[in-house]
């Protein structure tokens, strides 16, 4: 079960595109030069419609088949965005912009999208119109969910959509997916605990807000250990503490605390923000203190349909029999879960090898990993839409 002869011949090219990409990193929507990059790759290639600007800087094109009686149309996504770390990898094509770094490995996942696009536009071997979207901000600004409110779904009629990621720990070239949830969801939250300032030899005569700020991280544990169904997943993180004074002699008139829960049902998310809801406030109370509770709601958990998980399979077995199709969930976020809110769909993992995790200043993108990749993309329009 080989990869595409054709795309094993561009594999060195796709590669030159990763490793450019990877030099010059942009974050969040601005990613202007890495947007015209695909722009200008995707003119190459002869695609048959591009548009920029679609979640602000979003780029979405279409490829047609050679024939199109089954009026299917099938959306392949790819994120473009990097993260504010500072690389670490001592790599000869590391990032030349300072504080910036592929280190989650969108820079693959565009090189292998635009190799699939290549192989696409030149064959045309399928029966229908592919859309190809290429992402901004998935790191946080929620790029997906902005490119669906620009009418993503409706605007090319996508019908399915499909993604993929690279997952470290995984053999490179083997996938991994499951139906039903595959990545959690993610909510922010700050609390805001005020008392009484005073001095640290006078507490009686003080309100000690960091006294009930620490009561509440205790606490914040009970919504895991006793509120959550043990065979489902939560997690509740207190990410940052920090008091309003710096001296040792201070007890300090108000802390500020942020963090994130995570979950992979609906149901457990809204307990969840209620249980921190009224932890934070009655704790602080309990304390003689007040709290404030600001919660954002952040990505939703990556749901992959029943059917088009099953293609997904499929068409990564036509690639190589190295495929788990029981992998467990994971409780990072992926903002693809808006994509598959609006249309039936299917993520996958694609292995990585044996290198530092996502996000990680050592992350280092496989580039053997690139056919494989590009190989399901075609594998999966060829299989959907066939030629006819």
């Amino acid at each position: 079960m080989p990869i595409k002869n054709r795309l094993a011949e561009t594999h060195d090219e796709i590669t030159g595109w990763r490793r450019h990409l990877h030099e010059n990193p942009e974050l969040m929507f601005d990613v202007h030069e890495t947007a015209a990059f695909v722009v200008d790759r995707l003119k190459e290639f002869g695609v048959d419609g591009i548009t920029t600007g679609i979640g602000k800087t979003g780029v979405v094109a279409t490829i047609k088949g050679k024939t199109n009686t089954s009026g299917r149309v099938i959306g392949l996504r790819a994120d473009m965005d990097a993260l504010p770390i500072v690389e670490a990898t001592g790599l000869d094509y590391a990032s030349k912009v300072a504080g910036k770094m592929h280190a989650c490995g969108h820079d693959g996942h565009t090189s292998i999208l635009l190799g699939a696009a290549q192989y696409l536009a030149e064959t045309r071997n399928f029966d229908g119109t592919v859309v190809l979207i290429f992402q901004p901000a998935e790191e946080g600004g929620g790029g997906g969910r902005e490119m669906c409110k620009d009418g993503l779904m409706d605007r090319w009629n996508i019908q399915e959509v499909y993604g993929l990621h690279n997952m470290p720990g995984l053999p490179v070239g083997e996938f991994a997916i499951r139906p039903g949830p595959l990545l959690a969801s993610a909510d922010e939250f700050e609390i805001v605990v005020t008392g009484k300032g005073g001095h640290a030899a006078a507490p009686h005569e003080a309100i000690d807000t960091t006294l009930a700020a620490a009561q509440i991280v205790v606490s914040m544990q009970s919504i895991v250990a006793r509120n959550v169904n043990p065979v489902k997943r939560v997690v509740v993180t207190i990410a940052t503490f920090e008091t309003d004074s710096n001296a040792s002699n201070v007890i300090a008139h108000t802390v500020r605390m942020t963090g994130t829960v995570r979950t992979l049902d609906p149901d457990e998310r809204a307990m969840a923000e209620d249980r921190v809801r009224r932890v934070a406030l009655n704790t602080a109370e309990a304390f003689g203190a007040t709290a404030e509770v600001h919660w954002e709601e952040g990505y939703p958990v990556t749901v992959n349909s029943e059917q088009e998980t099953e293609y997904a399979i499929q068409a990564a077995r036509r690639v190589t029999d190295k495929v788990d199709t029981e992998t467990d969930p994971i409780m990072p976020a992926e903002d693809f879960s808006f994509m598959l809110e609006e249309r039936p769909g299917a993520y996958i993992f694609l292995g990585n090898g044996d290198t530092a995790m996502c996000h990680h200043p050592a992350y280092q993108f496989d580039d053997d990993a690139i056919p494989m990749g590009c190989s399901w993309f075609v594998e999966l329009v060829e299989a959907r839409m066939p030629a006819s």
